[in-house]
């Protein structure tokens, strides 16, 4: 992902996560503090799918719609901040090629376990991803900025 993918993002998300708005800031500024972690995927007409994710420390998701200012001194997880695929990107197996590829990112920079927040009734689809639910009740706040049945999921890297 470059800082020219940004308004293709933003269209995405607007398609994808209409329950879910986040300032187009918010993406800018996850691009550029961990880049490596950003990504857009092509189809025919453009960009038809990307990842946010960067490093983080387990337990404490950030916010929905919330900037970071800059990632922690020392990360223990890396955290997908939000995956969109447009309806046509769907069911080709980009999922499982995404958390592969982010397995093999989290190890490279010395992490084994990848978290996220699933929203919209995804919890069954990363459960299908390895995935497990690891909300805790001092999460339960936090996630509410998602919505009520937001979960906080963890994967650990073989």
């Amino acid at each position: 992902m470059t800082r020219a993918d940004l308004s293709a993002v933003a269209r995405i998300a607007a398609i994808v996560h209409p329950a879910y708005p986040e300032d187009p800031a918010v993406a800018a500024e996850r691009l550029a503090l961990d880049p490596a972690g950003c990504f857009v995927f092509d189809g025919a007409d453009g960009p038809s799918a990307y990842l946010l994710s960067h490093r983080w420390v387990d337990g404490a998701p950030p916010a929905l719609d919330t900037h970071l200012h800059a990632l922690p001194a020392h990360p223990n997880i890396w955290y997908i901040h939000d995956i969109a695929l447009m309806p046509e990107t769907r069911g080709l197996g980009a999922a499982r090629a995404i958390v592969a590829a982010l397995d093999a990112l989290a190890r490279s920079h010395g992490l084994h376990r990848l978290a996220l927040v699933a929203v919209n009734n995804s919890v069954p689809f990363w459960q299908r991803h390895g995935f497990t639910d690891a909300t805790t009740p001092a999460l339960a706040e936090k996630l509410t900025t998602y919505d009520g049945d937001a979960r906080y999921m963890t994967r650990e890297i073989d």
